[in-house]
């Protein structure tokens, strides 16, 4: 609502353009109706945006990328995938043996990207939910005997969904699961889930500030995604792309 209000208020003091930074889309999960009735809060977030006189959105790592559809000024879809390439490259030994896993078939295409860029091989879990952010029972999809198993995903909730899939790794003989998410939520119980779990590291961007959930939770890990953001404003002001910045980290 305060962003709404000083988007408005810069269009109002005759602001020539008003560039919107969210690097974390407020309910970008729910982006589609999965049941009779269900609310599409992504699209409303976009009209509200749109209506109080955006011009350009800056994001990073959308849930979905159709959400780019619901609006009709540019969207920047920024990627963290750079960013996460370079902490496994600096802080997984032995990473070339490692392989990506995707707790979700909806991650599928995130997790191929970063396995044929680190040239390693890459693992799916199947999941089945009872109800919403409960899973009820999980399948795992290729070979981590041995390995070090890296979960990636855009987004750490409850946590339920991870911790679950870490269990079911280890049990396929993975030597250690690392975690790492663009989004840390961490709502709930999830902290508790993740210090009770097997998972060695859950790894986040800073799009959401971890300050006081590092605190209660050591697992929790940061890495920096503030240059990309920072250079992707400055060559949105200049005119310039940002092509760029899809694939690397600015220097």
């Amino acid at each position: 609502m305060e962003m709404l209000i000083m988007i408005h208020a810069c269009k109002i003091a005759s602001a020539e353009r008003v560039t919107a930074v969210i690097p974390c889309y407020p309910y970008a999960r729910q982006d589609k109706k999965d049941k009779s009735r269900a609310p599409i809060s992504a699209k409303l977030v976009a009209n509200m945006l749109s209506v109080a006189g955006a011009d350009h959105i800056i994001t990073m790592d959308l849930h979905a990328s159709q959400i780019q559809g619901f609006f009709d000024i540019p969207v920047d879809n920024l990627y963290a995938e750079p960013a996460v390439l370079k902490w496994i490259k600096e802080n997984i030994e032995n990473w070339r043996e490692c392989v990506i896993v995707s707790p979700d078939a909806g991650g599928a295409k995130r997790v191929v990207s970063i396995a044929d860029r680190l040239n390693v091989n890459f693992a799916l879990i199947h999941k089945e939910r009872a109800v919403a952010n409960e899973v009820q029972r999980m399948t795992l999809v290729g070979d981590v005997d041995n390995r070090i198993a890296i979960i990636v995903d855009d987004l750490a909730d409850t946590c339920g969904t991870v911790v679950k899939a870490a269990e079911k790794l280890k049990e396929a003989g993975a030597k250690a699961v690392f975690a790492v998410m663009t989004h840390g939520v961490f709502s709930g119980p999830a902290l508790e889930r993740v210090m009770g779990s097997c998972i060695e590291a859950i790894v986040v961007s800073n799009t959401i500030p971890q300050h006081e959930k590092i605190a209660r939770c050591p697992k929790i890990q940061v890495i920096d995604v503030s240059s990309i953001i920072g250079e992707a404003i400055r060559r949105t002001h200049n005119g310039e792309s940002i092509s760029y910045l899809l694939q690397n980290i600015p220097l």
